[in-house]
Formats: structure tokens, C-alpha cells, sequence
């Protein structure tokens, strides 16, 4: 039976957290800079875009609190949900898809102007379809590593390879407290094994060459200050440390691929969502369309 409470029924705003532009002037507060763009298809990402300010990143640290308990009465809606996916207590990693169905404001971070636009941009001015949605939380002290991998190695069951991730912090994310990580660069390395994600942090290196592996002595810490996000290449590889600070790292992800994209597979793309057969276009409720241009 159908759960009334699954908000992935209405695609658009449905709170005032954020308000949609309504002329190419508003939309322009949000573009990136060409240099950031230039950034981003050089590197292989591009960092410190603000996309929150202080009352919305509130909102959602108070969502957050609310749908970790696993009595939450929409709980079924996720497509994942790991208390601890590391399932070591010394390395806590809780990790979540499928968020956005269960509160408004996590629901409406996906119709945030700052996100779609960068989006839009980055998918070299096509149009943007939401994929799906991540938790990471990693709590002080105990926090787990998230394992060096690229996203798409998780995600070919969808092509072509158009896909963008953003990264957004609900807490500061420093190296201490376990910040993402990036291998510049290595977006160019073409598609590598699927590591475990909660596994050995480099798990990913019986697949390298010895140059590859000679590039991780040099990784990019990404240091963000609260409601500043990171976006990044579906080949790019990252990773995260443990956090064994007195600070927690919250943070939430978006994933999306430029409309257009096809199922690769007759089986379910996420666990409870009705299979799209082989070829066919992704859509439909569970993947709107975000943004098709200002």
C-alpha cells in the first residue's frame, strides 16, 4: 500500500524555504563563473558554492533529528537506510537514500535555485533530472571513513554517463572531522571497480597503475564552512577519513543526470521504485525533471 505521507508525489516547491526566480535577473545571482565551469571540466570538480543560509540549514539539522529514528511513521520510504553501514561502533557511518520523499525542506533542497542552476551549468546547459538523494553522517569521535570510489561505478545501471553529484554540509566539514577528499584529476581515469563504501578506505587501489596510485600522496582536502557545497564528476574519485573530533559531520548529497539518460536494466533501480525497462527514459515520479533553463 502506497504511503500518503511520500512526498515524492509533487515535484516543485512546497514550503518557503526557497523561493524560485522569476526573471533571468534573479536566475543570474546563481550562475557560476566560467572560471568555476572551466574549474569543474579541468579538475574535476568545483568547490564553495553557497547553496544555504543559516535558518535553512536549521530546518534541515531539525528534519535530520526527526527521520533517523527508524520508527519514523514514513520510514518506508527510504531506499536505504544504514544506522551504521560500517557496522563497526568505533566507525560510525550512517547512510540514507530517498530522503526527499519524507520531509518538505530535504523534498525542496532539490528546487534550491543555487543547486539547479550550478547543475545546469555543469551539465554543459542541459536540461537537470533528479537521480537520487544521500545522507552521510559521521558522528564525533566515532566517525567512519567513506572508502576512495567513484559514483558511477555505483550507477551503471543508468547511461549515458551524464551524470553530477553535489556534496552540501550541514556541520563545517574540516580534515579533522572528516572532510570529502578528491584525487584531482582523476576523472580521466575511466571507470574502476566499486569499492565496498564503508570498507578499506583504499580498497580501490588493487585496481590502479602505479602512476594512479602515486596521485593519492597529494589528495585535495575539501574544507567547507556550513551550507557550502561541492560538486563533482561521476568519475571522480573520492573519499573521506574518520572523524575523531568533538564535532559531528552532517552532511546530504545530490545526485542528477542530464534529462535524456535510460535505464540499463529490466530490474528495480532503487529498492521500492517500479522498474523502467531497458532503454527506456528515465522519468516519471521518482525521477522529475529539475530545471530545463532559465
Amino acid at each position: 500500500m502506497a504511503n500518503a505521507l511520500d512526498l515524492a508525489n509533487r515535484h516543485g516547491l512546497i514550503s518557503d524555504l526557497f523561493v524560485w526566480p522569476k526573471s533571468e535577473d534573479q536566475w543570474n545571482q546563481y550562475r557560476l563563473t566560467d572560471d568555476q565551469v572551466a574549474h569543474f571540466h579541468e579538475q574535476g570538480y568545483v568547490s564553495g558554492i553557497k547553496l544555504l543560509e543559516d535558518h535553512q540549514i536549521e530546518v534541515l539539522r531539525n528534519e535530520l533529528d526527526e527521520i533517523l529514528d527508524p520508527s519514523h511513521p514514513a520510514h518506508d520510504l527510504f531506499y536505504e537506510f544504514h544506522s551504521n553501514e560500517s557496522e563497526d561502533p568505533d566507525a560510525v557511518l550512517f547512510h540514507s537514500l530517498g530522503h526527499w520523499r519524507i520531509t518538505k525542506g530535504f523534498h525542496d533542497v532539490l528546487w534550491n535555485p543555487a543547486f539547479v542552476m550550478a547543475a545546469y551549468q555543469l551539465l554543459e546547459d542541459r536540461p537537470v533530472r533528479f537521480w537520487h538523494d544521500q545522507l552521510f553522517c559521521k558522528p564525533s569521535k566515532h566517525g567512519g571513513v567513506v572508502a576512495w570510489h567513484q559514483d558511477y561505478s555505483y550507477w551503471t545501471r543508468t547511461i549515458a554517463m551524464q551524470h553530477l553529484t553535489c556534496w552540501c554540509g550541514l556541520d563545517d566539514a574540516t580534515t579533522e572531522n572528516g572532510c570529502l577528499h578528491y584525487i584531482p584529476k582523476s576523472h580521466r581515469w575511466g571507470l574502476l571497480d566499486a569499492p565496498n563504501l564503508a570498507g578499506d578506505m583504499n580498497g580501490l587501489f588493487s585496481a590502479l597503475s602505479d602512476a594512479q596510485k602515486e596521485q593519492f600522496r597529494h589528495p585535495v582536502a575539501i574544507e567547507l564552512k556550513k551550507g557550502y557545497a561541492t560538486f563533482h564528476h561521476p568519475l571522480m574519485v573520492h573519499g573521506s577519513y574518520e572523524n575523531k573530533s568533538e564535532m559531528s559531520r552532517r552532511a546530504f548529497v545530490l545526485n542528477v543526470f542530464a534529462d535524456g539518460t535510460v535505464s540499463n536494466t529490466d530490474e528495480q533501480l532503487l529498492a521500492g521504485v517500479p522498474p523502467i525497462s531497458k532503454g527506456e527514459k528515465m522519468g516519471g515520479k521518482f525521477f522529475p525533471l529539475l530545471f530545463e533553463g532559465s
